[in-house]
């Protein structure tokens, strides 16, 4: 491993997954009990698809195991120097029973640019989608599919190497878990309530904002749980050194609908995390021909378009929560939009046509889903 950026002729490479099936699987009774009401993120499916790697032998022993604890040293470094990245997406299953993966290509090569920046060993793209498509092709029955439901995978990579000195990982793990998932927020669609943070940042310039990193989330906790004895959902962070720019939520990004036709939303600045769904949506807005535009967005400014009426919708959109309405914006005391409004045409359009390109109900024109069986 070097310090290069990601080769794109590099992945290619693929491997033979060996199949270690469970000897005490969930029974059918119990698999459809947790499919009538699917949390999130709460119960996990029979196996993991795991990959190793080290400098010697490059990746390899690529399996489907049950599911269980890992076994690490106590000096592995991920404990002390946070080389791990993480990535989310979705499995879901149509009608007739065909089983899909939403832009799997995608998610691998973001894997690859948050291994790139925390010096993590390059995961070539196709050992990413095999490793997700052999672990859904296993576990296929998992997959919930009332509205809105799927099954969310959690590939992540973690530095196991037992070593204290201060310099990347010789060796590493590649594992995808699966979960039965419902919405995010619980219960039907709502729209939810945002706290404006002004104290804590996610992540800065220069920063691992981009990479999608443990690190960045463990550092949003305290103003979550803030956010929470507030009453509000979720936390959106402004860049104070850029006239209090608004950037994102704790774990989606934001959309604002301008004028009824101009969907605007934060650029990409080096602290945002560049969302599969935020990119999907810019591209169907365009198609829908609505007006599309990435920029700075300051708090203030927001606060103006919203006392003129001139933004009729707020969105946030995220693998987990797909697209969620915005209320309101809570700025200490002054609450910015309507805490109990719907969601507005523009959200439900792109939330329905994005979930309907997912499950084959709509025309996957992009070539977005990649078929699993």
């Amino acid at each position: 491993m070097d310090d290069s950026a990601p080769d794109p002729l590099e992945d290619t490479m693929t491997l033979s997954f060996d199949r270690r099936l469970s000897e005490n699987p969930a029974s059918p009774e119990r698999r459809a009990e947790i499919l009538a009401a699917p949390a999130f993120g709460t119960i996990f499916t029979d196996h993991m698809a795991v990959v190793d790697y080290s400098e010697e032998k490059g990746w390899h022993n690529a399996r489907i195991e049950p599911y269980g604890p890992i076994s690490l040293d106590p000096a592995a470094a991920v404990f002390h120097y946070g080389q791990e990245i993480f990535e989310g997406l979705k499995a879901y299953k149509n009608a007739e029973g065909t089983v899909g993966l939403f832009r799997p290509e995608a998610n691998a090569e973001r894997l690859r640019r948050s291994a790139e920046r925390l010096m993590m060993a390059d995961l070539p793209v196709d050992i990413f989608v095999d490793a997700c498509r052999e672990l859904v092709d296993v576990e296929a029955e998992w997959i919930p599919t009332g509205p809105g439901e799927s099954l969310y995978l959690r590939p992540f990579m973690i530095a196991t190497e037992a070593f204290l000195g201060i310099r990347p990982s010789k060796t590493y793990t590649f594992c995808v878990i699966a979960s039965p998932a419902g919405n995010y927020f619980g219960g039907d669609v709502r729209p939810v309530k945002i706290w404006v943070e002004r104290e804590y940042a996610r992540a800065g310039r220069g920063g691992t904002g981009a990479a999608k990193c443990g690190g960045n989330y463990a550092s949003s906790l305290k103003p979550q749980v803030l956010a929470a004895q507030k009453g509000c959902d979720q936390v959106v962070y402004l860049d104070p050194l850029n006239d209090n720019a608004i950037e994102e939520l704790g774990g989606m990004n934001v959309f604002f609908v301008v004028d009824g036709d101009t969907l605007v939303t934060p650029a990409l600045s080096g602290s945002i995390l560049e969302g599969i769904t935020r990119s999907s949506i810019l591209t169907l807005a365009a198609e829908k021909g609505l007006a599309v535009e990435e920029r700075k967005v300051t708090l203030d400014e927001f606060r103006e378009l919203a006392a003129s009426g001139r933004v009729s919708e707020v969105f946030a959109c995220g693998t987990a929560a797909v697209v969620t309405p915005i209320g309101a914006l809570y700025d200490g005391d002054d609450v910015i939009g309507d805490p109990d409004a719907p969601a507005g045409p523009v959200t439900q359009q792109i939330r329905e046509e994005l979930l309907g390109i997912q499950t084959g109900a709509v025309e996957d024109r992009h070539g977005w889903v990649t078929r699993v069986r």
